[in-house]
Order: C-alpha cells, then sequence, then structure tokens
C-alpha cells in the first residue's frame, strides 16, 4: 500500500484512489478462474469481494456527485476535523471487531460459478471496477479540500463521517479485502508458511 500522508489533498486522494484502484485491479486479475470463485465455508468468494468493492465505490461515487449544499442540509456539517488515515481506519478495524459487517446494499449476491462462467464474469466485474472508480474520480475532481472537511456522509458502520474520511475508507477498502481474499486462498496461506 502507498505511503500515507497525515492529512491528504484533493490531488493526493485522487492520486491514492488511482493507486488503489490499479491495486485492486492487479491482484483480482492475477487470480486463476478457479482460485475467483473459491469458496470457504459461508466466506465470500474473491469474486464477490470485488462485486462489494463495486458496490462499495458506486455508493460513495453517487454521494460525490450530489452538490455539497444538498449534502450538507441532509447529513449536516462537520463539527470536528477530520480524523487520519490511520485514525479511521483504526476505528473502522475497532467496528468489525465488535461485529460490524456488510449489509443491505451492500452484501454481493451469492454466485457459485463453474471456472468457465469465471473467467467472464471475472472480466466483467473487473470491467465494472474500472467504470466505478472513473466515475469516483470524476465526481471528486469538482470537490474542493474545505468541502471535504465540511460535508458529511452516511458510512454504514463508521456513521456520518467527513467526506475525506469516506474517501480515506475508500482507499483502506480495497487493500483490507485483497487480504480477506488472500487468506483463504490455499496459494497464498501457503506462501506465508
Amino acid at each position: 500500500m502507498a505511503q500515507i500522508e497525515p492529512l491528504f489533498t484533493r490531488e493526493a486522494l485522487l492520486a491514492s484512489l488511482s493507486s488503489e484502484e490499479r491495486d485492486v485491479a492487479e491482484f483480482f486479475r492475477s487470480l486463476s478462474p478457479g482460485e475467483f470463485v473459491f469458496r470457504v465455508g459461508d466466506a465470500w468468494t474473491p469474486a464477490e469481494h470485488l462485486q462489494h468493492l463495486s458496490i462499495a465505490v458506486s455508493a460513495v461515487a453517487r454521494g460525490l456527485a450530489i452538490s455539497p449544499w444538498i449534502l450538507r442540509l441532509r447529513f449536516g456539517r462537520a463539527r470536528q476535523p477530520s480524523r487520519s488515515f490511520v485514525g479511521l481506519r483504526d476505528d473502522y478495524r475497532a467496528r468489525l471487531a465488535q461485529g460490524g459487517r456488510a449489509s443491505g446494499r451492500f452484501v454481493p449476491p451469492r454466485e457459485t460459478l463453474s471456472p468457465e462462467q469465471a473467467t467472464s464474469r471475472q472480466a466483467q466485474l473487473l470491467a465494472r471496477w474500472h467504470r466505478v472508480n472513473s466515475r469516483l474520480v470524476g465526481s471528486l475532481e469538482r470537490w474542493s479540500d474545505g468541502n471535504l472537511d465540511r460535508i458529511r456522509l452516511p458510512h454504514p458502520i463508521l456513521g456520518k463521517i467527513t467526506t475525506r474520511e469516506m474517501l480515506f475508507f475508500t482507499i483502506y477498502h480495497g487493500h483490507h479485502h485483497i487480504a480477506a481474499a488472500k487468506s483463504r486462498l490455499p496459494r497464498f496461506s501457503q506462501a506465508e508458511t
């Protein structure tokens, strides 16, 4: 993961989001069809992790496409400064440790695919990943640094957080799901022993 600075400018956030998009795409593209749909118990397959990431980034992109003025009316103005990347990440991990999980529309539908179907699905999901990230970057380019700290957005686990914090979450979220997918794939668990 790229080096994280205490406060990101909008330009640094754009660069980090682009780097995150590439890292996620490279990992999921590197998986064989069998690995892409490999399931352990009730855990998500790598395909479902990638679908979840696209759902989440799409939601953030939709939020950033709304006028900051309307978002302020709907979710209120931030009353305290944005947390750092590390602070936000640590708060998110603590919520997960307390039982926080994806729910509702953020849970990808369970899919059982053959390796042949997996190849096509992998291409579809990677193309969607690129599209939703392009929308996110396009929406963010219209935001000022000041509004990133003034305007709040709702997060299903963290509650109302600043837009900057939502972007920190988005940067961290991809690596979180890469690690989760790797932890269940034999090739990566064998490499760690």
